[in-house]
This record gives C-alpha cells, structure tokens and sequence, in this order.
C-alpha cells in the first residue's frame, strides 16, 4: 500500500508508534511476571512434614492418676489390648512428672505443677516402668506423645531456686502465678530470656531419646513464643519424626511447629445447639470457616470431652444432654483427628476429680461400639483421613436448613455422606444430592441407600446416618 497524501502518512505512523507502545507495555508487564512468577504462585502454609502414621489416626487422652485403682504405668498397660480394639492410634499421657508440694491444690496437686522435668512421678512409677509402657504401645502400633508444661513450673521447682531469672516477676520483683489467671500452685517462667529456652529445648529432646516417645501435647502453648515451638520442633524432628498437639486454636502454630491444634470452636458451637437449643447458623459457620480459613493441610482435634470440658452427668447429659451421640459421631467425621477421653468409651457419668484420687468405673457402654465403627470407617475409608490425606468438606444443601447439616467428602473414590438432624423433633429431609448418586451403605446400621438426586430422608430426634462408598482398589 502506498501513501501518497501527506495527512494519511502522518495518520499512519502515529498508529503504528501507539501500537509499538502499547505492546512494549504488555511486553513489559509479562516479562514482570515470568520475570518473578513464584511471587503469584500458591504456596502451603504448612511447612511441616506431619509423621505418615498420623494420616488416618485418632487419639486418646490417659488420665494415668484415675485410670486405675493402683494409678501407674504398669496397671494401665493392661488396658491397651481394649484401646487397640476401639481403634486408637496416639495415646496421650496427661503429665508424667513429679508434681509440686509447695501451694499444693487438693491431696495429690495438678499434674501442671511439675517440680522436676527430668523425673517420674512415684505416683506412677519409675523411669523403666515407663519405658516398659512405651515399648508395649509400640509393639501393639500405637504411638505415644506425652503432656507437656513449658509456660510455668511448681514453685518448688529446684529451677526457682538455680535459676530465678528464667521466671517473670510481679510489680514487687516477686515470682508469680501466669498473670490473669487463678493458677495458685504455679510460677511463670518469661521466655525472654535463652536460658529458659535452651532448657526447655534440651530436656524435651533427653525425652524423645531416651524413652523413645513419639511427640508431646503441648499445654498453653499459645502463650509462649512462636519462635520458641518452631526452633523446637526442628531440632526434635532431628532425632526422630515427631507428633505435636498443641493447647490452641490458632493457625500460626501450624506452620512450622504442630501438627495439630484444638477446634475448641466446634465443641462451643455443638453446645450452643444442643443444651444452648442455639440454631445452627452457628455450626454452619464453623464448618464454613474450617473449609475456607484453616490451613489446608494443618489437623484439628474434635472432641465432645476432654479434662478441661468434663464428662455427662447422668441422664442429663451437662455437656451436650440428648443430643450428645449426635455431637460424638459429628466430631468423628468432620476434618480432624477425633478425641476420646478416660473413661468416655465407658460411659463416664462424673466429672474426674483433678486434684484427688476419683476412679474411673470400667464398664461396656455403647459409647465403645459407637467410636469402634467411627474409627475403623477412618482407618479405612481415605474420604476421613487427615489433612491433605483426606477429602475436603463440600456442603449438600437441603430443604431443611434450621435443622440439618448434610455434606460430603470423598478421597481417591471413597465417600462418605454425614447427615445429621439437630433437633429435638423428627424431620424428613430432601438432600440436594444430584452430584453424589451412588450406592451407600450406612455406618451403623448395615442398611443400603441408593442416591439418585433429590433424595429424601427421615431422621428421629438427633438422628443421623453416615452414608459410606468404598472403592476397592485393585
């Protein structure tokens, strides 16, 4: 083509500079992003490698004091065949340690006033009674963490005494309880300073050596240091891969420290509902919030019990009342690794005495049978494993959302359909189910479901059904 009139020559190179610049720009800006692409590339917040037994694991708090009439080590290996038969994987010891004298609650004191990090408590037994229990729990595949007090110690620790800097002081210079808090029985220590640090981190290695334990149950750890956790778990990962629990419900813990943390959030919620008679908007948020804001491959511990939120009490149930079976096989399906605490298979109907002697009364309960199928579903099903082993949480919606949470998860083609109605009334309930046709089994009764889509269901008061696919893989 040729230009012969002035004006459109003119016309011409000034659309061909824009288009130069225009380009150049483009140019410009994909050069930017090839230039320094991992800047918009995702990343996994967790940094840790979780131990591979962990995957489809449950846990089991010990209370060695009320566990059994003698109280040590050795009484309660007795019982491991029966927690290897409910499906536990990680036994929990609450602290083992000698426990403080001086400002001594009750006869026998807390377990979180330790006076020697480096001892036994004689209450339980000695160093080789120990190490005997741990070897018998590894024979049998389990694992074993124990509970650990890194915020504070007895005030007859012989620490306070060799080394008094390493605790916080009041406005009077004087040793004190952690601030805010009716912990009468223990003193701060202030983890400002290394000395502290360097002694925490050494005797929790002395005992990942030399007994062999698999990992702690961290008590408070919210309130000591991230930095402290994250330098800690490295330097125990050394020695052996290790399981860490952490007493918080805070994300940042995950990156680089624990593996796994309270959901306190979850019990709070299923209480609101059941003896609150809260609506679930509430679970429906927290269940919201574990999909979109906790960290992909971080666990959660679910549980309806523990020695902080206490047993039923009788037929009242203090803790979740008629609704409490409902909340039990909730936490043993959503995302997490679920809890059981002493004597809760057994139906426990007290609240265990801290500071005293108060034995557990073992007895068949239906409560066992009910975790017995939860956690072999876990053990088999990958839909149920834990962090990025198993399926995320997708929401089925439903046609009764005041009263009934529906949804699915599913790994590697295994499946599972939770649907549970909580309310105090019956409820036929129409699932939105059109992406989960298939054919089902439920958990507890043996009973065959067909979904085809737009399914209706029937559920008593608290009812639920756990609707299982398996995949047999060749």
């Amino acid at each position: 083509m040729t230009l012969k009139h002035p004006a459109f020559a003119i016309l011409f190179l000034a659309v061909l500079l824009i288009g130069c610049k225009n380009n150049q720009k483009e140019n410009s800006s994909m050069n930017a992003i090839s230039g320094d692409s991992s800047r918009y590339l995702p990343k996994n917040y967790v940094e840790i490698m979780h131990p591979d037994w962990s995957k489809n694991a449950t846990i089991y708090e010990v209370n060695i004091r009320q566990y059994t009439p003698e109280g040590t080590f050795t009484a309660f290996e007795s019982h491991l065949p029966r927690l290897k038969e409910l499906g536990i994987d990680i036994i929990w010891l609450m602290p083992i340690h000698p426990v403080g004298v001086k400002n001594r609650k009750g006869k026998l004191g807390s377990y979180y006033s330790v006076k020697d990090y480096y001892g036994v408590n004689p209450e339980f037994g000695n160093l080789e009674d120990f190490k005997s229990l741990v070897n018998k729990i590894h024979k049998m595949g389990m694992h074993i963490i124990i509970d650990w007090v890194a915020n504070h110690s007895a005030w007859d620790n012989p620490l306070a005494t060799e080394h008094p800097e390493w605790y916080s002081k009041s406005q009077d210079g004087n040793f004190q309880p952690t601030p805010w808090y009716d912990w009468a029985d223990i003193i701060d220590f202030d983890y400002d300073q290394p000395g502290i640090r360097k002694y925490m981190t050494e005797v929790m290695k002395y005992w990942v050596k030399e007994a062999d334990i698999d990992g702690y149950r961290c008590d408070v750890a919210g309130f000591i240091p991230v930095d402290f956790w994250e330098n800690l778990r490295s330097e125990l990962d050394q020695i052996k891969p290790v399981f860490m629990l952490a007493e918080w419900e805070s994300r940042d813990l995950h990156k680089k420290a624990f593996d796994m943390t309270y959901s306190w959030s979850l019990w709070d919620k299923m209480h609101d509902i059941t003896v609150g008679k809260k609506a679930i908007g509430g679970l429906i948020e927290y269940m919201a919030h574990d999909v979109n804001t906790f960290p992909k491959n971080g666990y959660r511990m679910t549980f309806t019990d523990n020695h902080d939120k206490n047993s039923w009490e009788g037929n009242q149930f203090s803790n979740f009342g008629e609704g409490l079976k409902t909340c039990m096989v909730l936490a043993g399906v959503v995302n997490g690794m679920p809890l059981v605490y002493s004597g809760q298979e057994a139906g426990l109907d007290r609240s265990l005495a801290f500071f005293d002697k108060d034995v557990i009364q073992w007895k068949k309960h239906p409560f066992f049978d009910i975790y017995k199928k939860l956690f072999a579903l876990k053990h088999e099903n990958q839909a149920l494993w834990n962090g990025d082993w198993g399926g995320g949480m997708v929401r089925i919606f439903n046609d009764q959302p005041d009263r009934v949470i529906s949804f699915s998860r599913e790994k590697n083609g295994d499946q599972v359909i939770p649907v549970f109605n909580f309310s105090d009334k019956p409820v036929k309930v129409k699932l939105e189910s059109k992406h989960h046709e298939g054919n089902y089994t439920e958990l507890f009764s043996g009973a065959a479901f067909i979904l085809k889509g737009g399914d209706e269901l029937s559920l008593g008061p608290w009812g639920y059904l756990v609707l299982v696919k398996k995949v047999t893989k060749s």
